[in-house]
């Protein structure tokens, strides 16, 4: 019987953290040692983002460097993962309903393998990305991750790549200073709320009244749905890297490890 995959939510923060050793890079690091090693990954990042569902169908996705600003070492970076074209076709079937197509042009961002960078870093294990459809509701993103759900079963590791709060506009204006008290407890709404199983209120996480501060960029909080939907009723909450940047959290969760 294959073995069961975990899901996860990892918060990413910065791209530097792939070449960094960090509190959140060893925190990717002790999670990978708390599961069996999947035999494929699915990861939906927030720096796909698409009109429709796409997914990464290619046997070699490209190492995209999706920014700026950073110094050389972090461009030179490379994450040869294969990809796996027979499960993009399997992932693209259970998602007909969503009109899902196969892409060809993407590749993995560094949402995905900043982080895989320290989970798995021989490359060695097939990736595929889900794009986010920016036509959808928190709802149909999550009805989107149940139909993904499945493949756990089969060892194929869920990862949903963002941050719950994220700001950037004030990580860049408050030159180092500290989080504000209302992302931190927005941060901790949402933990509570899925350690208490309650997924309809992160879903409707704009309700919270600090989500317009901690969590205007959509992009990154969404994939959190992914992983949610993609729980088994049964699993609880393991949180980690519960640390803070100015306007960023790297807040991470996981369902079906034995830490």
């Amino acid at each position: 019987m294959p073995q069961k995959a975990p899901a996860l939510f990892l918060g990413h923060g910065s791209p530097m953290n792939a070449i960094e050793d960090t509190p959140s890079s060893r925190g990717w690091r002790e999670v990978a040692g708390a599961f069996a090693k999947p035999r494929a990954i699915v990861s939906v990042s927030a720096h796909w983002i698409t009109e429709g569902v796409r997914v990464t169908a290619m046997k070699s996705p490209r190492t995209i460097h999706d920014f700026g600003g950073f110094p050389p070492e972090l461009f030179a970076v490379e994450y040869p993962a294969p990809g796996d074209p027979a499960l993009a076709a399997d992932i693209v079937a259970r998602l007909s309903a969503f009109g899902a197509e196969p892409d060809h042009r993407w590749g993995l961002d560094h949402g995905t393998w900043s982080v895989l960078a320290h989970l798995y870093p021989q490359a060695d294990i097939p990736v595929l990305q889900v794009s986010l459809d920016a036509r959808r509701a928190p709802e149909e993103h999550y009805a989107i991750g149940q139909e993904l759900a499945p493949l756990r079963d089969d060892n194929v590791l869920i990862v949903g790549s963002g941050d719950i709060v994220h700001n950037l506009r004030a990580f860049f204006s408050r030159g180092g200073a500290d989080n504000s008290e209302a992302e931190v407890a927005f941060d901790d709404d949402i933990v509570a709320a899925i350690e208490a199983g309650d997924h309809q209120a992160v879903l409707d996480y704009r309700n919270y009244p600090h989500a317009a501060n901690a969590a205007p960029d959509w992009d990154h909080f969404f994939p959190l749905f992914y992983t949610l939907a993609a729980r088994d009723n049964n699993e609880r909450a393991h949180v980690f890297n519960r640390h803070f940047f100015p306007g960023i959290s790297m807040t991470c969760i996981a369902f079906g490890v034995n830490p």
